[in-house]
């Protein structure tokens, strides 16, 4: 089960570059339900996601280089690609996407939770702008273009 809130932020913090970050890209082949790859770093992933907004089921599989290739070339819509800043924020830590290509300038962050009580008592820091977890626009299937 995938719990998150998801935030836009209007200004990127400060020394940005001193936390750790991956360059994602990924790809969706189905809208419903949900099926992306995903490349972070040197991992290759395959996602299912169930319905919802701010709590839904999510299974995540491995991925050979090869085949995350052959699915590569069959994805709707465009890719998705973004650098992910992870930032501390104890006990949960920001995971801060800065888009690239079609989306620039589109900085999110995403907080994941253990329950959704956790989420919904969840304060965000004064940075952080609207809150978009229930709006489809800010969910990267729809920036996908699907």
């Amino acid at each position: 089960m995938e719990i998150e809130r998801k935030f836009l932020i209007p200004k990127l913090p400060e020394h940005l570059e001193d936390y750790p970050h991956t360059h994602i890209w990924q790809g969706y082949l189905c809208a419903r339900p949900t099926i992306r790859i995903r490349k972070e770093g040197e991992m290759y992933i395959l996602t299912y996601k169930g319905k919802g907004m701010m709590a839904r089921e999510e299974t995540n599989l491995p991925l050979t280089p090869r085949s995350f290739q052959h699915l590569a070339e069959k994805i709707d819509g465009i890719p998705i690609e973004k650098t992910r800043y992870r930032i501390p924020l104890d006990p949960y830590t920001i995971e801060l996407d800065v888009f690239e290509g079609q989306h620039e300038g589109v900085w999110m962050a995403e907080v994941e939770f253990p329950s959704v009580e956790a989420a919904l008592e969840f304060i965000p820091p004064a940075w952080f702008g609207p809150e978009v977890t229930h709006d489809h626009r800010y969910h990267n299937v729809w920036m996908a273009g699907l």
